[in-house]
């Protein structure tokens, strides 16, 4: 049981601890991790790696005050620990608990619901030039992963950060890959000097003693920092950071607390914005998450003891990979793109049986698709693998680059509708709205293993951009109540003679079939609709359309449109998402929209 944990209220109680205790306190926030995680899901390996990381920053600022940014903020758990949150910390990811990112209606020291990679630093740096307009003399810190380089977005931000003269302290958390190569040992010496504090006082006294020498003061200022870059470049490499303008500081080891301090205060003292590379171990101080880091990333249940992960066996992320490889040994045209969720969306396998033919293009899905682009323009057959969060960043590029040159690309939707506990930044509620406004794209929702793997082959068949969309569960079987149409586009499924018929498409399909004495249509393709599902309910005096995605501009609502169209004069309810769905189990949220079976 922790002791020193549950005395952390605020930051300020962190910082009146004796520094002897504080690796105590790392300590029982990594068992508090585990243990939590284990029992609720989440994000564990990231967390771990960023306990000291996390204490050093309420340590050297003084949040919210001085404004922390979490970059895509999975990784934000020991900050809600340390922000008077360690009583609720055991509602983590549950239905009206703490929520597994940052949100800033559970505190004011989450300052923005974020996740998303790479925008840390855009918005960091706009409160730091507010904070500047405002005379205000706090900092803004941008928090982000080695990861988050792989968007472009960071880039932007950084480039614009370089020209600016804001309070602005950028935290580059390295757990994967070497950002700047170090030169021996003198190159180590050199950076454990610059992340001292010690080192910016001198320099800067140095350069005032230098101005106030009459007549030439300027020019000798001048010269001694020409002096000492050149004899900098000469000994150290420079990094992309500081050929953008800002003050690069480190590595420094992300697991040791003096040193991290040290450089956050070094950081604090330069004259324009500074970025403090920090070097952490992903998985921190538990064997399990060390040694798999990315098995360990997101996890559901686990046993702590014995580090065995629950999954979802038999899932329609399983089905698409199994098929996608399959077809890719028949077609040697079709590869495989994804942006960082090689795991995540089943292509690993794909990459280990066609390492050629399968492109991890990292946190950038707008490249991802304007990537495949290239591929289809020669000839190969693109499959871009995306979850459906994540898509709407590529729309853009969807709508410009793939859609208007009518090439042949198909990007699997992984985490279609409702997902749970990763919450209102993860649902996949919205890309069958906006899928809709891309003239010319088709798109699928398929609700059994078989309807997805015929999606799969004729999406690659089809000239243009289509979409198959599945979601994050088992399978489920095929449907038990007699058929009573077929085609490739929707079925139509229960008791001839009812007057009532219940639309809709993906799993809901399994909800209506729960309802008796109704007609049950089911949309395999809900873009574009078929003519003839229309008219198979166009003599039903009542059609409920049910959806598991957003209702503005959503699959119904063009549905009623086109029974308007064709002169239907019976009722029509459309019973869909409005607004920002919370996070809660998958059932839950399935009856707080009345879209679960008693509600149909």
């Amino acid at each position: 049981m922790p002791e020193l944990l549950p005395t952390i209220h605020a930051p300020a109680d962190l910082r009146a601890l004796p520094r002897e205790d504080l690796p105590r306190l790392a300590a029982e926030i990594r068992e508090t991790l585990i243990e939590t995680v284990s029992r609720n899901g989440g994000h564990l390996a990231s967390n771990l790696g960023v306990v000291e990381l996390t204490m050093a920053l309420h340590l050297c600022f003084e949040s919210p005050e001085d404004a922390l940014v979490w970059d895509v903020s999975h990784q934000c758990y020991t900050h809600k620990l340390l922000t008077g949150r360690y009583e609720r910390f055991h509602t983590l990811r549950q239905s009206h608990g703490l929520s597994g990112f940052a949100c800033p209606d559970e505190s004011m020291h989450d300052l923005f619901i974020a996740g998303h990679a790479s925008t840390s630093v855009s918005s960091a740096l706009g409160i730091a030039e507010a904070k500047l307009l405002r005379g205000d003399p706090r900092f803004a810190v941008a928090i982000l992963g080695d990861g988050a380089l792989t968007g472009g977005l960071v880039y932007e931000a950084l480039n614009n950060a370089g020209h600016s003269r804001a309070r602005l302290v950028v935290v580059l958390n390295d757990n994967e890959m070497s950002i700047s190569r170090n030169v021996g040992g003198l190159s180590r010496y050199l950076a454990l000097v610059r992340s001292r504090p010690e080192y910016r006082r001198t320099k800067r006294r140095v350069e005032r003693a230098l101005r106030k020498i009459p007549l030439a003061g300027d020019s000798l200022a001048a010269f001694f920092r020409r002096v000492k870059r050149f004899a900098k470049r000469l000994l150290t490499n420079d990094t992309i950071f500081e050929e953008l303008g800002l003050d690069y500081i480190g590595p420094v080891d992300g697991h040791d607390l003096d040193r991290l301090c040290a450089a956050l205060e070094s950081a604090k003292l330069t004259p324009r914005p500074a970025l403090v590379h920090v070097h952490t171990v992903k998985g921190k101080g538990f064997d399990f998450a060390e040694q798999s880091p990315e098995l360990f990333h997101g996890v559901g249940h686990f046993d702590p003891e014995a580090g065995e992960l629950e999954g979802i066996e038999n899932s329609y992320t399983d089905v698409f990979a199994d098929e996608l490889c399959r077809l890719a040994r028949e077609d040697p045209s079709i590869c495989a793109v994804t942006a960082a969720m090689t795991i995540g969306t089943g292509l690993a396998r794909f990459a280990e049986e066609f390492p050629g033919r399968c492109f991890d293009v990292g946190i950038a899905e707008g490249h991802a698709v304007t990537f495949a682009v290239g591929l289809a323009k020669e000839g190969l057959r693109p499959v871009v693998a995306l979850y459906s969060s994540f898509m709407q960043r590529a729309y853009d590029q969807l709508l410009h680059d793939a859609a208007l040159q009518r090439l042949p690309i198909v990007v699997a939707v992984d985490r279609a509708g409702f997902v749970g506990a990763d919450g209102v930044t993860h649902h996949g509620l919205y890309d069958a709205a906006f899928c809709a406004s891309i003239p010319g794209a088709a798109a699928d929702s398929p609700a059994t293993a078989e309807e997805l793997r015929d999606s799969l082959r004729r999406a690659l068949t089809y000239g243009g951009l289509t979409f198959v969309r599945y979601p994050r569960s088992q399978v489920f079987p095929p449907v038990a109540l007699p058929l009573l149409q077929s085609g490739d586009h929707f079925a139509l499924y229960g008791d001839t003679a009812a007057s009532c018929a219940i639309v809709t498409y993906g799993r809901l399909l399994f909800t209506a079939c729960q309802a008796e004495t109704a007609k049950i249509l089911q949309l395999k393709r809900i873009l574009p609709i078929d003519p003839a599902a229309v008219e198979a309910v166009l003599g039903c005096a009542r059609v409920l359309f049910l959806e598991e995605g957003l209702r503005t501009g959503g699959v119904g609502e063009r549905f009623g449109l086109h029974l308007l169209e064709r002169g239907f004069s019976g009722e029509y309810t459309h019973r869909a998402v409005q607004g920002f769905a919370r996070h809660a189990p998958v059932e839950e949220l399935l009856e707080e929209y009345g879209l679960h079976a008693r509600g149909v």
